[in-house]
Formats: C-alpha cells, sequence, structure tokens
C-alpha cells in the first residue's frame, strides 16, 4: 500500500532532507523508522530537497509498505521513532500511481528576515539584516518575478530547462521580522534564496527592479548576486 505523508522538521538539526551516503538527513531518519515498522527496506519519494539548514512546514513524500496498518497507527508509529526534529503531521493512504513529486501542483515557501533587534535564540531560524530594508521598493521589484520566466541568473547549478512559473509574493512584517512568501509549480536549486538574496539588495539600495528585469531578461548574461542564507527558509505548504 502507498502512502503519503506531511512533515514538519527544524531543517538546522540536518544536512538537508535528501540522502545522501550517510549524512544527517531527514529522508533517512523517517526511512530508518519506516524500515523497522515494516520489517523491510523503504524508500520514501519527498515532493522536493530542501538544503542545509531550510526548515519545513509541510513537506510532503510517498512510500509503499508490505504491512496492514491503519494511517492513525502508522503516524503514531512514526512520531514515536523520528522525534524530536521531526514530526508527521498526517498520513494518508494513496493510489499506487500517486508520486509526491511529480503530482504537485502549487507550493509555497517562506523566508523570515529580522530586520528588528538581533534575538539570538532566532539565530537558527531567521536571516539577521543589521540594514534597514525598504520593504516598499522590495514588494515593487518584487513584481518582476512574477508570471513565467527563464531563472538562469537565480539558480545554482546546471540543468537542461531553468523555466519556471511564479504566481504570487507577498510581504508581512510583525515586530520586526519581515515574511516573503513565494508561490509557484516548481523552484529550483537556491531559487527561493537567489530571489531573497535580489529582493534584500534591492531593499538596501544597490539595485532596483530594473536590475532584476534585465537579469531576467538577459538571462545568458551571467550575473550573480548574494544567496541568502538557509536558516531563514521554510517550506511552507504544497498542494496537489
Amino acid at each position: 500500500m502507498r502512502y503519503l505523508i506531511s512533515i514538519s522538521y527544524d531543517g538546522s538539526k540536518f544536512n538537508g532532507f535528501q540522502r545522501l551516503k550517510d549524512n544527517n538527513s531527514v529522508q533517512r531518519v523517517i526511512e530508518d523508522a519506516l524500515t523497522k515498522i515494516n520489517k523491510g527496506s523503504v524508500v520514501i519519494k519527498g515532493a522536493g530537497r530542501t538544503d542545509r539548514g531550510v526548515h519545513a512546514l509541510d513537506q510532503k513524500a510517498h512510500f509503499d509498505l508490505d504491512i496492514n496498518i491503519t494511517e492513525e497507527g502508522l503516524k503514531k508509529a512514526i512520531n514515536s521513532l523520528v522525534k524530536p526534529y521531526i514530526y508527521i503531521k498526517d498520513c494518508v493512504q494513496v493510489n499506487d500511481d500517486f508520486h509526491a513529486r511529480f503530482n504537485v501542483t502549487e507550493k509555497k515557501y517562506v523566508y523570515k528576515i529580522n530586520n528588528g533587534q538581533y534575538n539570538p535564540i532566532l539565530s537558527d531560524y531567521v536571516y539577521y539584516e543589521k540594514n534597514k530594508l525598504d520593504i516598499e521598493l522590495m514588494k515593487e521589484a518584487s513584481k518582476e518575478f512574477l508570471g513565467v520566466h527563464n531563472f538562469k541568473n537565480f539558480v545554482s547549478g546546471e540543468r537542461e530547462n531553468y523555466e519556471a512559473i511564479i504566481y504570487d509574493i507577498s510581504f508581512s512584517e510583525v515586530n520586526g521580522i519581515i515574511e516573503i512568501e513565494f508561490t509557484g509549480k516548481s523552484f529550483y536549486r537556491y531559487m527561493v534564496r537567489n530571489l531573497v538574496g535580489a529582493l534584500i539588495e534591492v531593499g538596501k539600495g544597490k539595485i532596483d527592479k530594473e536590475y532584476i528585469k534585465d537579469m531576467l531578461d538577459n538571462y545568458n548574461k551571467k550575473r550573480v548576486l548574494p544567496t541568502a542564507f538557509a536558516r531563514g527558509l521554510y517550506l511552507k505548504n504544497i498542494k496537489y
């Protein structure tokens, strides 16, 4: 039987989501738990990868089990083995042809910036920016990212296709914490962090929205802006 789980985790405690050799990954911890429950090897397929230090509020993954177990029973069993830095929020049985990655219709990421007083307790969970940011300039510049674009200048590494669509970018600020939420279908390696890095440069007055437009329009002319730190990034939600 195939199951889909919703996962939250503290990315500061792991070397990313994906299992790579013997690293401490979210995938490895969950697979080890499921292998014990199933009494046989289990491999999970995530909806996407998150890098070292990136958090998740609602990551998704599917897997197949040989045993017969209820959804609630499976959720409790996994959580008994993966806490305290991973928590399974939900577990549902799905069709055998369902795929956690290929069936995604929408993803949301949120990036958190502390633009107020430094708080050491939040050091692993928000990015601290000492320079006062102009949020209105950032909001205006973010509109350049909306729609379908070639994001080659905002993606790390080589790939065949850099085209992606961003449906919405929204901003909020509470007690000096700025949250930037990105909604789209596909986000490539470091893409959100590079978009945020560009917007921070706008907020500091170092570049303007025309500079961003030029990076999108002239994607074969390589330009590099700072990449925002992983600690402020959260995978917020995935829809199917």
